[in-house]
């Protein structure tokens, strides 16, 4: 059974183009042949929205029902007929009836549209947020081993430390803490923390496990 397309509902920039075709209840289709299409196309070449209304009223329900037989979803089929229309509007003075049938030139700005469809959906444009196309971000695989190793030969060595300065470096290096946050939530003086932090780094800085590595 024939898939019967929806009317077409125009963009803001084709109701202005074809204010008459607009108006008339019920989105009548006309036929045009194919002299008369060509006499359209030369009136759209010198800017006459009426020759437009009565080519988008012969060409947009066949393109709408091209692109349904296509397989494009009905929104889909509908936004391909607005730019192709847009196209012909704009491009009609390049037209030349010598060369083809103005359907032929229509439906091979169709089929290209389609053809664009196809490939913007397989293979979407660039997300220029896309972390990966910010500047400065990029760091290499064989940097982010390295940084891996550093910190696991750190945990290591933070973990030969006295419980009570490991503690102080684990929260102000691995959870981001302050000293005075430090020394309220163990009730300890802040000068008690700084001292463990002091001598917490000092072995830190000796310790074979970081193998010269300076924390």
């Amino acid at each position: 059974m024939a898939q019967v397309p929806p009317p077409l509902s125009l963009p803001k920039v084709l109701v202005q183009l074809t204010p008459r075709m607009h108006a008339r209840p019920g989105g009548t289709v006309v036929r045009v042949t194919a002299p008369d299409q060509n006499a359209l196309m030369a009136r759209i070449a010198l800017g006459d929205r009426d020759a437009f209304a009565e080519l988008f009223q012969h060409f947009g329900p066949r393109l709408q029902t091209f692109y349904l037989r296509g397989g494009c979803r009905p929104d889909q089929a509908a936004d391909l007929v607005q730019e192709v229309m847009l196209v012909v509007w704009r491009r009609a003075d390049r037209f030349d009836r010598n060369k083809a049938a103005a359907s032929t030139w229509i439906y091979t700005i169709a089929r290209n549209k389609r053809i664009d469809r196809i490939r913007r959906e397989r293979r979407p444009e660039p997300d220029p947020d896309d972390p990966a196309f910010v500047k400065g971000t990029f760091v290499a695989s064989d940097a982010v081993v390295d940084a891996a190793m550093v910190r696991e030969k750190l945990l290591a060595a933070i973990d030969e430390l006295p419980e009570q300065q490991a503690h102080v470096v684990r929260a102000a290096y691995l959870e981001g803490k302050t000293l005075k946050v430090i020394a309220s939530e163990l009730d300890t003086p802040l000068g008690t923390v700084k001292s463990r932090m002091r001598l917490a780094m000092q072995r830190l800085r000796t310790s074979e496990l970081l193998g010269g590595v300076t924390p």
